[in-house]
């Protein structure tokens, strides 16, 4: 068989992903076996594969092509997310450029526009991760707005509101002006930038004297019910029970105290704006003030505003400072560094809004998901999450679960026209609701309006790992199979919005958690520092590297520097390491089909040791690997397989049991190689399942049907540690004896004897073949004392010599010895002289003088063990 001399990885990866996907290997049914199932954190349905998912999923692959290897069903759950701010922002935009207004549609054609939208796009990033190596059963490829997911929705919705968990109300939200719609806490991005402090000028009613305010928003002005001053603040007791004019307006409003005044900052006089600031809605909320909201949802100014009406908000900062100017209200203006949250979809800076939403109560469901996290039920991989978990479940809100969209789940909700509602599955029940609520039995569908608004889209994905196995139909008992899930894999910036959740939803509805671990991944950053993204143009595409260095070079390259929850510092040199390494399985691999097998010769005792001696090591390797993967340590449990292949299979293991120049290899010895190949390439697959599956097609004769993604991963049994510890002590004399050769320039070929002298009493003659064979020894003799004439070395207590005879001209190895030899002697008397200085030693630094004693000391060292070797040359 012809082999290529390097791996082509564009030659493989397609061949045996076909080859997998037509074999039915990534397919679970519920059996008999301990199921292994992991679901997928779905991806926007409209998105690309970029470099956090490569890191998410390869991990996610990895566990699952293990577990499926440990003899478990293994079900990994594909699907996308329907993403209603992102999608539906993307089809509005698609739609402007066609010139069309989303104001000018339909709700219904409108989402005609987002399903075709999403029928082009929705495939593309599921597609690409085969191009990974996903190893997911794609024939349950879920969507959070398909029939099976949208039902499980409303039927949530329908159970808790009948529970009394959600409730409809006015509270602030974070109002993104862009999207028109309330976004989350937790997708709202707070963002440094370079503001200004106005400082305004109000007059005090009656009086001909101001108060002095500061503040980065002067277009709220026109919203300001009230002005703030701390009763503790003793510069404005004069100001109590008095009023102020708004600027420009002229509007009179009460000077109140609250001791939320920070008395430091500003002026210490705060304007209350309670339509458009948290903190002052809930001062408005203690002072019973009143509360103008002076912004349309596209953050245009109001009616209410009495000014700038129409105008954007921000155009209106800068046109409302020559105003403020001319009437005397404007003091000063300063540079002025300050957060300003940001929607995480759009870009657009949030308004916070006095809003009607739906809300989740969350304060009964996030105690028992806490202390299902703090009891470790649901373990935390690294565990540090924990701390940044509990301070949010601990200080929980209600969840704002509408969303001013047409993309996405519509709430099911039904009105009546008088105001009242009822909540039902469909419009069908929800006349039945209404016809019993309002008496009226003539009640007709057309008397019914359905709530505009759809849910968060986080109000879907929080039932992912219930709803991927269909587990809100009584009729369906996958679930009981596959539920709850093993272990998920996702980034920890979403431990809110969405592992939480899970947890809560796993109790509410399971009484049990969704899954026993989580895995942080940390986040992926260019060499920097810098988080990557396409505005820094820093972000590799995925699908260019893999081109470039191979899925299994990817794999290997984020993973060799990714420690759980840890930033990746990714550099393509990474992937290059990774492609490198594959090019040294080939390479192995290549030597060993190489060889030509000779049944009739005996197995040499060089490699019946080396055998010997790896089959320790690699059953050693196996039970780290398993240590590595019960603790989550991905990263690691690759670097142990990684250097096992580099570093004691190809740099030790072939080196000892490869035949000589173009000399036949005994049988034994090649059924063994194959076999340790076999199982190293086991122990790979997971991280590297093309390579692995190529050589491991070809290292035997395979039927088919057969593959390493369905052979057994290779067990730990004892491990023999004196066979490792004594082999160590041979390779630390092999490394003596290159040592030797390479100062001596002694050619490898070169045939030297070898004389030893055990100066512990405990010498174990185990591997000496090995010992000969790969020291090129023709012999290995024990002596009681020193041999004359010979270079020698130390390995532990054993002294090893080697006569030199023939190979060394004496003479001029003595001449060079004895020029270092006056070296360091001329070294020695400088130090000396530096220690015998009295003011040296009483006035310099401790640590400097210190220094001078170890250069003595080794220098002494040095001459003490040059003079012995001049002296054996010389007998």
């Amino acid at each position: 068989m012809e082999l290529a001399s390097t791996y082509n990885p564009a030659e493989t990866e397609d061949k045996w992903y076909k080859y997998w996907m037509d074999q039915k290997f990534f397919h679970s049914e519920p059996d008999e076996r301990e199921p292994y199932t992991v679901v997928i954190p779905p991806p926007n349905v409209t998105g690309v594969l970029h470099m956090g998912h490569m890191l998410n999923n390869t991990i996610q692959d990895i566990l699952v092509r293990r577990a499926r290897m440990l003899g478990k069903n293994a079900c990994w759950v594909p699907g996308t997310d329907h993403a209603s701010i992102a999608t539906e922002a993307k089809v509005v935009a698609k739609l402007k450029n066609d010139g069309i207004d989303k104001a000018d549609l339909s709700r219904d054609e409108f989402l005609k526009h987002a399903w075709e939208w999403t029928d082009k796009h929705g495939g593309i990033i599921l597609e690409q991760l085969k191009k990974l190596g996903a190893s997911c059963d794609w024939d349950r490829t879920c969507f959070t707005l398909d029939e099976t997911r949208s039902e499980a929705v409303i039927d949530t919705f329908v159970k808790l509101y009948e529970k009394g968990l959600i409730y409809r109300g006015v509270r602030m939200v974070n109002w993104d002006p862009d999207a028109l719609t309330a976004v989350s806490d937790e997708e709202v991005v707070y963002k440094e930038l370079h503001s200004k402090l106005y400082y305004l000028l109000y007059k005090i009613e009656g009086e001909e004297e101001f108060v002095t305010i500061a503040t980065t928003r002067p277009e709220t002005i026109l919203g300001d019910t009230a002005v703030c001053i701390n009763p503790n603040d003793e510069r404005f007791k004069h100001l109590k029970g008095k009023r102020v004019l708004v600027p420009l307006i002229n509007r009179s409003i009460p000077i109140i105290e609250d001791e939320y005044v920070d008395m430091e900052f500003g002026t210490g006089c705060l304007k209350i704006t309670p339509a458009h600031d948290i903190n002052d809605y809930e001062i408005g909320m203690r002072h019973n003030l009143e509360s103008i909201d002076i912004l349309n949802d596209n953050g245009t100014l109001s009616e209410a505003a009495g000014m700038f009406v129409g105008k954007d908000r921000f155009a209106v900062r800068d046109e409302i400072i020559p105003e403020l100017e001319k009437a005397g209200n404007l003091l000063k203006v300063e540079d002025y560094d300050n957060k300003v949250g940001c929607s995480e979809r759009t870009g657009a800076v949030i308004e916070p809004k006095l809003s009607t939403q739906w809300f989740l109560k969350m304060t009964d469901m996030a105690k028992t998901a806490l202390d299902a996290v703090m009891t470790d039920e649901v373990q935390f991989h690294p565990p540090k999450f924990k701390n940044v978990y509990r301070h949010w479940m601990e200080n929980v809100k209600d969840w704002c679960i509408s969303r001013q969209l047409y993309w996405g789940h519509r709430i099911p909700v039904y009105y009546l026209d008088n105001g009242d509602f009822v909540v039902a599955k469909n419009i069908e029940e929800a006349l039945k609701l209404a016809r019993e609520k309002a008496g009226n039995p003539e009640l007709t569908e057309a008397d019914l309006r359905q709530e505009e608004d759809v849910l968060d889209t986080w109000a879907s994905s929080w039932l992912w790992p219930i709803s991927v196995f269909d587990g809100f139909n009584p009729e369906k008992d996958e679930i009981d199979y596959y539920y709850p899930t093993s272990d998920l894999v996702t980034g920890h910036d979403i431990i809110f919005f969405w592992v939480a959740r899970m947890i809560m939803a796993g109790y509410e509805f399971r009484g049990t958690f969704p899954f026993k671990n989580v895995y942080f991944t940390g986040m992926v950053r260019d060499k920097q520092g810098r988080k990557m993204s396409k505005q820094l143009g820093n972000s590799p595409d995925p699908l260019d590297l893999i081109a470039k260095y191979g899925a299994d070079g990817v794999r290997v390259g984020m993973l060799l520097c990714s420690p759980a929850g840890g930033d990746l510092l990714f550099d393509d040199s990474l992937t290059e390491q990774g492609r490198n390494f594959s090019n040294k399985i080939w390479n192995a691999f290549r030597l060993v089909k190489g060889w030509n097998v000779d049944e009739s010769i005996a197995q040499p005792e060089s490699a019946a040791k080396g055998i010997e001696w790896f089959a320790q090591k690699l059953n050693q390797t196996i039970a780290l690997v398993d240590d590595h993967f019960n603790k989550f340590r991905i990263s690691d449990a690759l670097m142990t397989v990684y250097t096992l292949f580099r570093d004691d299979f190809s740099s030790w293991y072939l080196e000892i049991v490869k035949p000589g120049y173009q000399q036949p290899i005994d049988a034994k010895t090649y059924q063994a190689t194959i076999d340790n190949f076999d199982k190293i390439l086991r122990l790979l697959h997971p991280f590297m399942p093309f390579i692995s599956e190529e050589i491991w097609q070809l290292l035997t004769d395979r039927k088919d049907g057969e593959s390493i993604m369905v052979s057994e991963m290779p067990v730990a049994t004892d491990t023999d540690e004196k066979v490792l510890a004594d082999f160590e002590l041979t390779k630390e004399a092999i490394v003596g004896v290159r040592n030797v050769r390479k100062q001596k320039n002694i050619a490898n070929k070169e045939v030297i004897a070898l004389s030893i002298l055990d100066n512990s009493g405990n010498y174990d003659k185990n591997f000496d073949a090995v010992l000969a064979k790969l020291a090129n020894a023709e012999k290995i003799d024990f002596v009681t004392e020193k041999v004359s004439g010979a270079l020698s070395f130390m390995v532990k207590a054993n002294e090893y010599f080697i006569p030199m005879g023939d190979l060394l001209d004496v003479d001029a190895e003595i001449a060079r010895l004895e020029e270092e030899l006056k070296y360091q002697q001329g070294f020695l008397n400088s130090v000396m002289k530096k220690l015998s200085n009295e003011r040296f030693v009483n006035n310099a630094p401790e640590k400097v003088v210190a220094i001078e004693k170890q250069k003595q000391e080794d220098a002494e060292v040095k001459i003490k063990a040059l003079q012995e070797s001049i002296a054996n040359l010389k007998k």
